[in-house]
């Protein structure tokens, strides 16, 4: 039977809204689906039209994560929710050293969000999803009423395959490593931030938001020894360092002067009252590799768009305390310790 026939029109996704029934289960919310994410996003996974997807087996390991999108506002300079939904789990996977290849999605709708925004973030995330190389196979939707939802709210699995006999984890570092960073801190959080205050500066801030597979192939390809990827998302470096040194029972000292942020950044956390440590970052990663690779690292990450401003930021200490410190620009040492709250909500 033919789209036409069965239904009486098609969504109106220039001035249409989500309403209750769209969420359903009945062919109002067959025709969303199908109309509004499976013509950006469709696939023969997809197309499957089943309650779950049959992959085909792969040689490795399965790597597998799970993220939540609440970031406000949807839209930003430098990305949206949806882009963000499919960055953040395709990194979250690729950190572990594995080849992200499938995603799922879930979402939370809210009675009344126009369908034109809608139909705009499936389309982001299409494209982000085509630029990664990997497929949206499954997906659920929900409608929830109007005041109880905040327009989107986005969930996405992410599926990948670990080659075997490569193992990082956040418990690998060993004293005498060294730790790398792909690029500039605090874009993200700074994008969202000013966004939200109707904050403007001389040079635009925008979001670093971007899939990381292709540069941690690189990395991998290298031959460098890694220990640890990570990605330094909620909490910023120092939470992610943190959580490292707690692993590994170790400490680690940082470099001030050789992390790189933006001078219209760091303008803009001045003005905030920020620390670039502590922010949100969807588009850098941390690494830890043995000292004696870390040149080799070091160019394989240049020689790659998403990594040509990394840079060695520190080194990997004995100590039983697991503190992470900083040498200040003035020759001083400071702690870098965990966020007591949250410096900024909603940003990812």
């Amino acid at each position: 039977m033919s789209s036409e026939v069965k239904y009486a029109r098609r969504l109106d996704l220039k001035n249409g809204r989500v309403d209750m029934s769209h969420g359903g289960g009945g062919r109002a919310m067959l025709q969303l689906i199908s109309e509004l994410f499976a013509r950006p996003l469709g696939n023969e996974y997809l197309a499957q039209g089943d309650d779950g997807a049959c992959l085909p087996a792969a040689q490795g390991r399965l790597v597998v994560s799970t993220d939540s999108h609440v970031v406000s506002p949807l839209f930003f300079p430098g990305g949206d929710i949806g882009s963000l939904a499919v960055h953040g789990t395709v990194n979250d996977v690729a950190v572990m050293g594995a080849t992200p290849l499938y995603l799922t999605a879930g979402f939370i709708l809210e009675e009344g969000f126009p369908l034109a925004d809608l139909a705009r973030i499936a389309v982001s995330m299409a494209r982000a999803a085509q630029e990664a190389g990997v497929k949206l196979v499954a997906g659920d939707t929900k409608v929830v009423e109007q005041g109880k939802g905040d327009g989107v709210f986005i969930t996405t699995t992410g599926i990948g395959i670990l080659p075997e006999g490569l193992h990082l984890s956040g418990n690998q570092a060993r004293p005498g490593d060294v730790v790398l960073l792909s690029g500039s801190l605090g874009d993200h959080g700074v994008a969202i931030m000013s966004q939200r205050e109707n904050l403007s500066f001389a040079s635009a801030i925008l979001s670093d938001s971007a899939a990381l597979n292709g540069l941690t192939s690189a990395m991998l390809a290298s031959g460098a020894v890694l220990r640890v990827m990570r990605d330094p998302t909620r909490g910023g470096l120092a939470a992610t360092l943190n959580e490292i040194a707690q692993q590994s029972g170790v400490g680690i000292h940082l470099e001030e002067a050789a992390i790189p942020v933006k001078p219209e950044v760091e303008a803009a956390c001045e003005l905030l009252g920020l620390d670039p440590l502590n922010i949100a970052n969807e588009g850098k990663l941390i690494a830890i590799c043995a000292a004696e690779d870390a040149e080799k690292l070091l160019a394989a990450m240049r020689a790659h768009p998403q990594g040509a401003q990394a840079a060695i930021i520190g080194r990997v200490v004995e100590d039983a305390s697991a503190f992470v410190q900083m040498k200040t620009r003035f020759g001083g040492r400071r702690m870098v310790d965990w966020l007591s709250g949250e410096q900024l909500p909603r940003i990812c």
